[in-house]
């Protein structure tokens, strides 16, 4: 990619697993930004916790993390490179 874009991790929290196809849907929908993914079913807690590694402009970024936090039952948090 260019100097345009910055490196992030984003942070989702799957605690309605019905919301699951929806988040998977957002992810194929970003996904030339995504470099790597780790998802961790954690049946204890009956919740999912996956992190999005991407390489993309920070417009692209914030706008999918924003579209993840706007599921119910779903949270989503973006770390960014400092550069």
């Amino acid at each position: 990619m260019d100097e345009d874009t910055r490196i992030a991790v984003i942070g989702i929290i799957v605690e309605n697993k019905d919301k699951a196809e929806e988040v998977n849907a957002l992810l194929h929908q970003y996904g030339q930004y995504i470099i790597g993914r780790m998802g961790l079913p954690y049946q204890k807690r009956n919740m999912s916790i996956i992190s999005i590694v991407m390489d993309a402009p920070s417009d692209v970024i914030s706008a999918l993390s924003g579209k993840l936090g706007k599921l119910q039952g779903v949270s989503s948090q973006a770390l960014y490179t400092k550069a």
